[in-house]
C-alpha cells in the first residue's frame, strides 16, 4: 500500500528551448517528506515520474525513473524527459488533450521499491511543448473594441474573448495589490471542495471560499469585499487567470505606469489563486519563474484582485 507524500512545493517550468537537436524537457522540483511528514534531507532517493491524462487516476501516457539527491531543504530536482524511460514517448504527448497530472513515486532508499506517492495537476504547459504537438492556439475571429493593456473599467485589461454570439468580454486586473501578506483562508485544514477547485473560474471559487463554514478571513474575502475605482465586483483569480496576468505582465505594467496611484506587478512575487489543491493546500503562482505551486493555506502571500466585463 503506497503511503501518501506531502508536497510543500511542486514547480514545473521549461528547462530548454525546443530545437530539433536538443531534447524536450521540463524541470520539476518537489519537497519530499516521509509518511511522518519529516523532511528527507541530503538523501539519495529513487523516483518514478508518470504523466497521467484525464484525472489523478488517469491513464499513464509516459513514465520514467530517476536517481536524485535531496538538498538540505528536502528539495528534489529533476528534468522530466531526461530520465530512464519506462513507458511512452515524452515528445509525443498531445498537450492539447489534457488535463494532465504528474504522479511522483519515491523510494527513500534510492531504489525502485516506491513506497511514497503523490499526484498534482500540471496547471500550465510550456508553450513550446504545447505548440509542437497541438499547433498554434486558436484566435478569436473578428475585431475587438478593446485591447490588452488598456486602462478600462477600474483596472488593466489582461485578457479578451468573444462568446458564441460575438459579444466581447474581458478580464481586468486591479491597479494595486489588495494585500502583500494574506493567508488563503483561516480555515486551513478542511477542504472547500469542487466549487473552489476550478483552474479558470475564479469568481465561483472565491464565493465558495467565503461561504465555507467557519470562514472569517481569506484572500478571496479581501477581493470580494474590495471597492476599487468605482467597482465592487472583484474576486480572487483562479490559477489560469493568474497565469494570463503573468504572460501579459509587460502590457499591464506599461499601462500601470500611466495610472496615478498604481503599483506595478513585481518581478519577484508569489500570488494566491482561488483554486484549491487539497484540504490544506491551494495553488499559488510565482511571478519570478512562471511556476505554479501548491502552498499551505496558512502561508502569507500577495493578493491582487480581478473582475470581468
Amino acid at each position: 500500500m503506497l503511503r501518501k507524500i506531502l508536497f510543500l512545493l511542486a514547480a514545473i517550468f521549461i528547462s530548454s528551448t525546443i530545437f530539433s537537436q536538443s531534447p524536450e524537457k521540463m524541470s520539476y522540483q518537489s519537497v519530499i517528506r516521509d509518511e511522518n511528514t519529516a523532511l528527507l534531507v541530503n538523501q539519495p532517493i529513487g523516483m518514478r515520474v508518470s504523466i497521467l491524462q484525464g484525472d489523478i487516476e488517469g491513464t499513464s501516457v509516459y513514465s520514467e525513473a530517476h536517481s536524485v539527491n535531496t538538498n538540505a531543504n528536502g528539495l528534489a530536482s529533476l528534468e522530466i524527459g531526461g530520465g530512464t524511460v519506462l513507458s511512452g514517448v515524452f515528445a509525443n504527448i498531445d498537450w492539447a488533450s489534457g488535463p494532465y497530472f504528474i504522479l511522483t513515486e519515491v523510494d527513500i532508499d534510492g531504489g525502485a521499491n516506491y513506497t511514497i506517492s503523490g499526484t498534482s495537476q500540471l496547471m500550465s504547459v510550456p508553450y513550446a511543448l504545447y505548440a509542437k504537438n497541438a499547433g498554434s492556439a486558436p484566435q478569436s475571429s473578428g475585431s475587438y473594441q478593446h485591447y490588452v493593456g488598456e486602462y478600462f473599467d477600474g483596472g488593466i485589461i489582461f485578457h479578451l474573448w468573444k462568446d458564441d454570439a460575438g459579444n466581447e468580454h474581458g478580464l481586468v486586473v486591479d491597479i494595486a495589490d489588495v494585500s502583500v501578506s494574506s493567508v488563503w483562508s483561516n480555515v486551513e485544514d478542511i477542504g472547500v471542495g469542487a466549487a473552489a477547485q476550478s483552474s479558470w473560474d475564479g469568481a465561483t471559487a472565491s464565493e465558495a471560499v467565503i461561504n465555507q463554514p467557519n470562514h472569517t478571513a481569506s484572500a478571496a474575502g479581501l477581493c470580494i469585499e474590495l471597492t476599487s475605482n468605482g467597482f465592487d465586483d472583484w474576486y480572487l483569480p483562479a490559477i489560469d487567470e493568474l497565469i494570463k496576468i503573468w504572460h501579459n505582465r509587460i502590457y499591464i505594467n506599461r499601462a500601470l505606469t500611466t495610472v496615478s496611484g498604481a503599483i506595478q506587478i513585481p518581478i519577484i512575487a508569489n500570488y494566491w489563486s482561488s483554486t484549491e489543491s487539497f484540504d490544506n493546500f491551494a495553488w499559488s503562482f510565482n511571478f519570478a519563474n512562471g511556476s505554479s505551486f501548491d502552498n499551505f493555506k496558512g502561508t502569507p502571500l500577495a493578493v491582487r484582485a480581478i473582475r470581468q466585463f
